[in-house]
Formats: structure tokens, sequence, C-alpha cells
């Protein structure tokens, strides 16, 4: 490169995650026995149930619970926000409610 002194590159950007949208996270107990579920909902239209299922999966391994996909929301059990909304964000969506 010009202008650099010797030895000293340009470090390439940092990837970003692709814009995907926004997601909603919703705490819920209501006829699931008491068990607490995080549901993900408000998924673009564009989503087909395949990518819904992938993301479902990926967010089970990474958070480390069960769950399903439900229509076009994703329920994962327990109560742990933090890691649901971590997951989401770091798949380049953006994360409102709870």
């Amino acid at each position: 490169m010009e202008g650099l002194p010797p030895g000293q590159e340009i470090a390439p950007a940092p990837k970003l995650p692709p814009k995907r949208g926004r997601v909603v996270l919703r705490r819920e107990k209501s006829q699931r026995g008491g068990k607490t579920v995080i549901v993900v909902g408000d998924f673009a239209t564009h989503y087909i149930p395949r990518e819904l299922e992938d993301f479902a999966r990926r967010a089970k391994q990474t958070c480390g619970c069960g769950g399903t996909v439900s229509g076009r929301e994703i329920e994962l059990q327990g109560n742990d926000v933090a890691r649901v909304r971590q997951f989401f964000e770091k798949e380049g969506f953006r994360v409102d409610g709870i």
C-alpha cells in the first residue's frame, strides 16, 4: 500500500451480521403447566418455515434449552432472556420486548 510505513497494512473491517429485521421477545406462562417459555415472534414475512426452524435449532443449541417452532413463532423453554436476546442480536435482528 502506498503512503503506509513499511510492514503496516490496513486491517480488513470486521464482518457484521446482515440486517434481518426486527423480532419481539415475550415471556409466557399461561397454558403451559406453570413452566416459563420465551416466545420470539414478529419475524418478517419473507422468512420461510425452514429458516425459522434453522434459527430455532441454533438458538436451542446456543441457549442450552429445548423449544419448538409454532406457526411463525419460536418458543424456547426457560427464562434466560439475556441469552436469547444476545443470540438474535448476533444473528442481525433488532430485538424488542422484555
